[in-house]
């Protein structure tokens, strides 16, 4: 090799050691203190050893304005490149907080657009591990159209890649829009927020007094806005909860779904589930429990644990394949759908159907909430919301009437009538109007004032629809199953259903209620 290739080669291996230094070790110190590793930590504890090929590392900012003329470093507040988690291609962007805060600048953004676009290109998930300051003032509108840029390739992505947001540190104002169009949005408990605009601002407006924390933290955004499907402790908790998380996800929307073989028997009986339905149908039993069992060795990846618990949303796998689940949760609100039940679920629905991850529904449901609150809240539209993704999702659906499917809500939770493909009852499904109290109620008002025969008429419809049997002689059920048989004839139904297609009639999209 000559001298002249020798010196480039040294320069090649001090640019690459400066850049790694981001904004140097003093600042690194800084990250640290403050409990959060750095961006290339963040993208080493993510992905198997060794794995991570970078991208742009030497791309630096273009502005001379403010003072930045000259002031540059290498990878300009992002880190990006590809990797592998398990062996399964991702690509990835980690903003770097000690670099200029992380602001996003016109180059900063061109890094993500171009990983995004080879994420698309390639048919791979895409992770982005957000910790930044927000725009780079210093750049002014450039940055605005670097924003806009991320966001449009947000969206091209959607339905296409598995599109994963980690809020690592500060995510304000645009920002935050791109985490929002992603699939998956998870934080960081007492190091992370994300809001469109902060404290300051709010008082300076409406005059509230209210912390970064209270305004935007992980408890806000779990807990009330359902912004965040998750929060974790540390960074490390969440890198691996993420890496978790890829293993039930297929690598894009025409790729078949992973398969992880927990040596989990298909035809395991389960013994515990006959008596899971207590006696009295008012009583109530946490469904987390036939979630739990019907996966493989137990395992159920829950999302939005901590936001409208009435209902649970998640991954687990049978016979070694992902699965979605949805299912009332008896627990909380006695399992009736609400509007955050209705917008969680919905939304969960339609990622397993863009991904085509079959979809098991768990039903034990007494109806929508009623109140003005609901009604005033938009239940009407909210609740078309689920109705609407059931509907028009292609994937195979099975369906389990655990207890009661009362009302409409009997229809929107994945009834036969929205194209359910394989719809079971347990012998102490109630399948009906309404209750029997309240349909008694309603049919025999003149008799209110008897108590013997409203007795005897109560009696008398909870024998008529307190069970499965008119459901399934209406062809509405396909048959009624023992609990303990549950997992085997699931686990068969789908697997008669991986050939399945299914088309809705052509058109741009459907005009979901929004």
């Amino acid at each position: 090799m000559t001298q002249t290739g020798q010196h480039i080669i040294q320069e090649l291996q001090d640019r690459r050691e400066q850049a790694r230094l981001g904004g140097g070790a003093a600042r690194i110190d800084r990250q640290h203190a403050a409990g959060k590793l750095t961006a290339r930590e963040r993208i080493d504890a993510l992905l198997d050893p060794g794995s991570f090929e970078e991208t742009d590392m030497f791309v630096v900012h273009r502005t001379r304005d403010f003072g930045m003329d000259g002031n540059t470093i290498a990878g300009d507040g992002v880190v990006t490149g590809s990797g592998r988690i398990n062996g399964r291609l991702v690509y990835v962007y980690s903003q770097d907080f000690t670099v200029f805060g992380g602001s996003l600048s016109a180059a900063h953004a061109s890094k993500i657009v171009k990983i995004l676009k080879l994420a698309i290109q390639n048919g791979a998930p895409i992770i982005g591990l957000n910790d930044s300051g927000g725009a780079r003032i210093q750049e002014g509108v450039d940055s605005l159209g670097g924003y806009a840029d991320v966001f449009l390739q947000n969206v091209m992505a959607s339905g296409v890649v598995p599109q994963i947001s980690v809020i690592m540190g500060p995510c304000a104002g645009g920002a935050v829009y791109s985490p929002a169009m992603t699939d998956f949005t998870f934080m960081v408990r007492g190091s992370s927020y994300m809001f469109v605009t902060g404290p300051d601002v709010v008082k300076t407006v409406t005059s509230e007094e209210v912390t970064a924390e209270e305004l935007g933290g992980a408890d806000t955004h779990t807990q009330k806005s359902s912004v965040a499907d998750g929060a974790f402790d540390n960074d490390l908790d969440a890198l691996a909860e993420i890496r978790r998380l890829i293993g039930f996800l297929p690598a894009h929307n025409n790729a078949p779904l992973p398969r992880l073989d927990s040596g989990d028997e298909p035809a395991r009986v389960i013994p515990a589930l006959d008596s899971l339905i207590p006696e009295n149908a008012n009583t109530p039993y946490d469904m987390r429990e036939l979630v739990t069992s019907l996966a493989d060795a137990g395992d159920f990846y829950e999302l939005q644990p901590d936001f409208a618990k009435n209902i649970l949303t998640g991954f687990i796998r049978m016979n070694g394949f992902s699965v979605g689940v949805v299912a009332n949760q008896p627990m909380v609100l006695a399992g009736c759908l609400d509007i955050d039940s209705s917008r969680k679920a919905a939304r969960f629905v339609r990622f397993c159907d863009a991904f085509n991850i079959p979809i098991l529904t768990l039903v034990d449901v007494p109806g929508f909430m009623p109140g003005t609150s609901q009604e005033y809240g938009g239940i009407i539209k909210h609740g078309a919301k689920l109705l609407f993704a059931y509907a028009e999702a292609t994937v195979p659906k099975v369906t389990l009437i655990t207890r009661k499917a009362y009302g409409g809500a009997y229809d929107v939770m994945s009834s036969k009538h929205l194209r359910g493909d394989a719809n079971y009852a347990w012998p102490t499904a109630e399948i009906a109007v309404m209750g029997a109290k309240g349909a008694v109620e309603i049919l025999y008002r003149s008799e209110l004032k008897d108590a013997d025969k409203i007795a005897s008429r109560t009696a008398d419809y909870e024998a008529r629809f307190a069970n499965p049997f008119i459901a399934a002689e209406r062809g509405f059920i396909d048959d009624v199953i023992i609990p303990h048989n549950s997992r085997y004839r699931i686990i068969q139904a789908f697997d008669k259903l991986r050939g399945k297609r299914q088309q809705n009639p052509a058109k741009k999209f459907g005009n979901i209620p929004l």
